[in-house]
C-alpha cells in the first residue's frame, strides 16, 4: 500500500497544478454566461416609485429640539424648510417660545448644502418677529449692540427688522396674511441692493402721490385697507437702534472702522421712519432722527451720508407738516442750511441729488412756515 501511495502522489500533485492553472479561466466564462443570462430578464417598472422624504415636525417645540440638538441631517433640513409656514400657522404656540426661537435662528448655521438656506432662515425670523413683535424686537435690537456678534449677524438683524416692519405696516386683504413682498414696492437691505436708488424711487413715488391729478377713463382699483399693525410697535423697532450708536465696544465700533455697518444702520432707520407714517410715535421718531443726522452730518463715507439724507427725506415725508412746523422749526432751518452746503460742496453725486430733493421739500414747508401766525 505504501508503494502504491508513493507512486500515486506525483500524479495527484500534477493534477492539482493543472487545476490551478485552469482555475482563472472558469469563473470568467461562468460570469460571462451569468451576465448574458441577466440580459434576458425583464426590468421592473419603477416609474411610479417615490423617494422617501423625512417628515418635518408639526409642533414648534419639536422644531426647537431638532434645530438645537438633532444629529439627523435630513430632519434638520426638513425643519428649516417648513419652519416659516409652521410659525405662521401656529401664532399662539410661537408666542410661547418666540424669543427662544429668535435666538436659535440668529445663531443658526448651515449644516448641509441646503438650497436657499439664508433666505429660509431670514423668512423664518421675519415670521417670528411679525407674530410676536414687541419681545422679539426688544431682543434683536439689544443684540445688535451686544458683544461677540459678527458684522454679518448685526446686518442680518437690521434686514429682519426692516422686512418685518414692511409686512406689519402694509394692510392685510380681507384678514388674510398675504406675503408682504406682493404688496406695494418695498425697500430691502439685502446684499447687492442699491439703497440710494431705492430711496430716490420711493421719494419720487411719495411726491407723486401728493400731487393732485384729474383722473380720466376708468377708475382705479381700490387698494386693500386695514389697520397698520406697525403703529403700536414702531418705537420698539426704532428707538433702541438709535440710542447706543456712539458707544464703541470691544469688537464693534460704528464710528470707526465698521462704518459700513453704520451706513446700513442709517438706511435702516430711514426706512423705519418712512414706514412709521400715520403712527402715534412718528413725531418723536422724527425729532430723534433729526438729532441723529445732525450728529453725523460730516461723516467722510458717502454711503453713510446718503443714508443720512434718506433719513431727512423720511422725516419730511412721514411726519405731519403741522408737527414739523410746530415742534421742529429750529431743526428744520438748520437742516435746510446744511442741505444747501451739501448741494454745493459734497463730492458724491448721489448725495447732491438727494440733498436737492430734500431742499425742494423744505421749501414747501418754509412757505407754510411763513403763513403761520407768530
Amino acid at each position: 500500500r505504501n508503494e502504491k501511495a508513493d507512486a500515486a502522489l506525483p500524479l495527484v500533485l500534477e493534477s492539482n497544478k493543472k487545476s490551478h492553472t485552469a482555475a482563472p479561466v472558469m469563473p470568467d466564462e461562468e460570469s460571462d454566461a451569468e451576465l448574458d443570462s441577466d440580459d434576458d430578464l425583464i426590468p421592473y417598472d419603477m416609474s411610479e416609485d417615490k423617494e422617501l422624504k423625512t417628515k418635518a415636525p408639526v409642533y414648534i417645540r419639536d422644531c426647537i429640539e431638532v434645530l438645537t440638538g438633532s444629529e439627523d441631517v435630513d430632519k434638520w433640513e426638513a425643519t428649516v424648510k417648513a419652519l416659516e409656514s409652521l410659525v405662521r400657522k401656529n401664532p399662539a404656540a410661537t408666542r410661547e417660545v418666540s424669543v427662544e426661537l429668535a435666538k436659535i435662528l440668529l445663531h443658526l448655521e448651515e449644516k448641509t448644502c441646503i438650497e436657499g438656506f439664508v433666505g429660509l432662515r431670514q423668512r423664518a425670523q421675519v415670521a417670528v418677529l411679525t407674530t410676536d413683535p414687541i419681545p422679539v424686537a426688544k431682543y434683536l435690537t439689544s443684540q445688535f449692540y451686544s458683544l461677540n456678534y459678527s458684522l454679518r449677524q448685526r446686518m442680518d438683524i437690521l434686514d429682519v427688522l426692516v422686512l418685518a416692519a414692511q409686512e406689519l405696516s402694509y394692510p392685510k386683504s380681507h384678514g388674510k396674511n398675504k406675503h408682504f413682498g406682493a404688496q406695494k414696492p418695498c425697500i430691502q437691505l439685502l446684499p447687492g441692493s442699491d439703497s440710494s436708488k431705492d430711496w430716490r424711487r420711493i421719494v419720487d413715488e411719495r411726491i407723486k402721490s401728493k400731487t393732485r391729478k384729474f383722473a380720466t377713463g376708468q377708475s382705479q382699483v381700490e387698494l386693500a385697507s386695514g389697520p397698520n399693525e406697525f403703529n403700536s410697535v414702531a418705537g420698539h423697532f426704532f428707538f433702541p437702534l438709535i440710542q447706543h450708536f456712539d458707544r464703541p465696544l470691544t469688537t464693534f465700533d460704528l464710528l470707526g472702522e465698521d462704518h459700513f455697518v453704520l451706513g446700513r444702520l442709517v438706511h435702516t432707520l430711514a426706512i423705519l421712519m418712512y414706514l412709521a407714517i400715520n403712527t402715534v410715535a412718528v413725531t418723536a421718531m422724527g425729532k430723534a432722527l433729526l438729532e441723529f443726522v445732525w450728529a453725523l452730518r460730516f461723516h467722510t463715507d458717502s454711503y453713510v451720508r446718503q443714508g443720512l439724507l434718506s433719513c431727512i427725506s423720511s422725516v419730511l415725508l412721514s411726519v405731519p407738516a403741522e408737527r414739523l412746523l410746530e415742534d421742529m422749526t429750529e431743526e428744520l432751518l438748520e437742516t435746510q442750511s446744511w442741505l444747501g452746503d451739501v448741494v454745493e460742496k459734497d463730492p458724491d453725486g448721489d448725495c447732491r441729488r438727494l440733498a436737492l430733493q430734500n431742499l425742494l421739500l423744505t421749501e414747501n414747508l418754509k412757505k407754510k412756515l411763513k403763513t403761520v401766525p407768530s
